[in-house]
Order: C-alpha cells, then sequence, then structure tokens
C-alpha cells in the first residue's frame, strides 16, 4: 500500500464508538485512550518530507504504563528519524474527557 497525505480514512462516530467499545471489552485493563497537544502534531507534520503521522504503541518502562510514540512519516513510507518525535502523552485514566463520546 503506498502511503500518501490521504491515507486513513474518516469515519462515523458510531463506528468508532464499536471499535472503541470492542477493544476495551476485550482488553478491560489496557488504558482508554492517549493525548498529545496540537502543537507537538504540528511540530512533526511541519517537518519537510512528513506526509503524516505513524503511532507506535510502547512501554514506559519508568512508570511501568503503556504509551504512544508519535513519529513523522515521509513520501517513501519510512519514519523520520532525524526529526521531531513525541511521547509524554497525557493517559486516560486518569486524564480523560468529561464528555466521552467513545467511552
Amino acid at each position: 500500500m503506498k502511503l500518501d497525505e490521504n491515507s486513513g480514512g474518516v469515519i462515523t462516530l458510531k463506528e468508532a464508538q464499536d471499535l472503541v467499545s470492542a477493544f476495551q471489552t476485550k482488553n478491560p485493563d489496557e488504558k482508554k485512550a492517549f493525548f498529545v497537544g496540537g502543537n507537538h502534531l504540528k511540530a512533526i507534520l511541519n517537518q519537510e518530507r512528513c506526509i503524516g503521522i505513524r503511532v507506535y504503541n510502547a512501554y514506559d518502562g519508568t512508570n511501568k504504563t503503556n504509551t504512544i510514540v508519535w513519529i513523522g512519516v515521509d513520501e517513501n513510507g519510512n519514519d523520520i528519524k532525524d526529526g521531531v518525535i513525541v511521547d509524554k502523552s497525557a493517559i486516560c485514566p486518569p486524564v480523560c474527557s468529561l464528555v466521552n463520546l467513545l467511552d
């Protein structure tokens, strides 16, 4: 599959709810969500050659919790290893939305 700026697809709220619900049912002890601020995402996307963001599942051994690593991807589908890489997401729980339509 060739990656480009249009890879992925928009889904409905109902589809999102079904996907999230299925994950939470199968993995009741996993973190529900990860948040990273828009400025960090913009910093990744504004890099030269960046066409999108890849999200890696990761593990923080210091805090003993699952986390997410965000990295830019170039036009060849390769991670931009010499650019902006983001971690330190706000994890839910405990940092959750008061009104969460996907929970």
